[in-house]
């Protein structure tokens, strides 16, 4: 007998051919469009021109892949792809702006053109895509273009799968039910309504080669792995598609993603969202918004600075040891709100009525004026804008035993403002449930970072973030 290699298969990113289609023709709507317009006003075409129109692609390529776009999901709604396509363009005639002023691609007598192309394409682009949605969510309705889906694991994923499937209609979904072989409820530790149960692997197996199933997900928990490896192979003497959906929840997940080495997936548990690009446009961000904002406020630090030299013996600065990002001691710079500057292994948070905060620290500290000098932090490196407000060593290493999950907070660089402040986790911890409440808001703020969300904190700091009851 010859022996040949076993293969396992490499495992290789979903190619979709119709996202591929979907670019293609916004380019040709694009580029149509900006030739339509100066055609209608008998305007030469000239090198500036092709520099505009590479430009406008280029960009809006790049800014509809960050915002996932082109993603394929028939579970996306309308308005999102709507929004998604709007924040993509505004983002591709901001940088056309900037470039303008640098290199004057934009005659001024082509001005009004500029706009009304500026306008007129997302306008094209947001109407040819949602005609095809409701012509492909009509047709899927009608019980045309449908998938008929079973699900093997009465789990609560699987659950969950299921209701995905019924909330979202225009997925085109013809759920047949759940199959498994467990007979009591509760077995690997899963509540589920086992008479909700469809049939069982063999009745399954029966439709499979049938053809009556077009797609089975299998949710079974992770431990189960001979359990899905037999199922697999059963299945495969059929020409169903089978998917496999693992019970990543068990974990505590921050900042995941699905990437690959040679072929070999590889899922991310804890991770930070600034890697690459996101990354630079975080720190881009950083340093844009902490230098407008030391510009405007340079007088009015000026003014502070003097009033604590005149109120209270002391330095002007409070400079303080905290932890940064990946957990390294960074030194965080406020102006002086107290008669001492606590920096040892105990330190006593701030409490209602304190002796220790002066008169004019009060002010400082309910205002959250006290916190400008971290701008410069900002400019440093040491921080950011918006994220986790960072903690005093000293609480640092007593909370870390005490709420779970609490040292991933520094998976990124801590904030001036972050979630937990604008949802009113503010000020003194003395409790543990309110430095859970707190820990629980960094962590979604990691889990769902984008640049629209730290620019919605900042915007909802300057509205109620300087003024609060809890800060004393």
């Amino acid at each position: 007998m010859v022996s040949t290699p076993q293969s396992f298969g490499v495992i290789r990113p979903h190619s979709n051919k119709l996202a591929i289609l979907a670019r293609l023709l916004d380019v040709v709507v694009i580029g149509l469009t900006l030739w339509s317009i100066f055609d209608l006003v008998a305007v030469a075409w000239d090198n500036k021109h092709t520099w505009w129109l590479l430009i406008s692609i280029v960009g809006f390529g790049v800014f509809a892949s960050f915002n996932e776009l082109y993603r394929g999901s028939r579970a996306m709604s309308t308005f999102t792809e709507i929004r998604l396509i709007a924040v993509s363009w505004g983002c591709v005639l901001l940088v056309m702006i900037c470039v303008d002023q640098a290199y004057p691609l934009i005659d001024p007598i082509y001005k009004q053109y500029f706009w009304l192309w500026g306008l007129a394409v997302p306008i094209e682009i947001i109407s040819w895509h949602v005609i095809v949605r409701s012509m492909a969510n009509l047709v899927r309705k009608m019980g045309r273009n449908k998938r008929r889906v079973a699900i093997v694991g009465a789990t609560m994923l699987g659950a969950e799968l299921e209701k995905i499937f019924f909330e979202e209609e225009t997925m085109g979904i013809d759920f047949l039910g759940f199959f498994d072989d467990r007979q009591r409820a509760g077995e690997d530790d899963y509540q589920f309504d086992l008479t909700k149960l469809t049939g069982d692997i063999e009745q399954l197996l029966k439709l499979a080669k049938e053809g009556i199933v077009d797609i089975i997900y299998i949710t079974l928990p992770l431990r189960a792995e001979l359990r899905i490896k037999s199922i697999v192979e059963q299945l495969s003497d059929s020409t169903v598609s089978v998917h496999y959906v693992p019970d990543l929840f068990v974990f505590d997940l921050l900042s995941s993603s699905l990437n690959n080495i040679k072929g070999i997936p590889v899922i991310s548990i804890h991770d930070t969202p600034f890697y690459g690009v996101d990354g630079v446009m975080k720190r881009a961000f950083d340093i844009i918004f902490s230098s407008v904002a030391l510009i405007i406020i340079a007088i009015p630090l000026v003014v502070i600075a003097v009033a604590i030299q005149q109120t209270s013996p002391g330095p002007v600065l409070f400079k303080q040891r905290r932890y940064g990002f990946r957990g390294e001691k960074i030194v965080v710079w406020k102006f002086r709100s107290m008669i001492v500057c606590e920096d040892a292994e105990t330190v006593v948070q701030a409490k209602k009525n304190d002796p220790r905060v002066t008169k004019l620290g009060a002010f400082l500290r309910r205002t959250s004026l006290d916190e400008l000098p971290q701008f410069f932090n900002v400019l440093q490196g040491r921080m950011s804008v918006v994220g986790p407000r960072p903690h005093a060593v000293a609480h640092n290493e007593f909370y870390r035993g005490q709420v779970k999950g609490y040292m991933l907070r520094h998976k990124v660089k801590p904030g001036i403002t972050g979630l937990a402040q604008v949802k009113g986790y503010r000020g003194e911890t003395d409790t543990l449930e309110k430095m859970e409440g707190r820990i629980q808001y960094d962590l979604n703020y990691i889990r769902n970072w984008s640049l629209w969300l730290d620019i919605k904190i900042v915007l909802l700091t300057i509205i109620k973030g300087f003024t609060g009851t809890k800060a004393y």
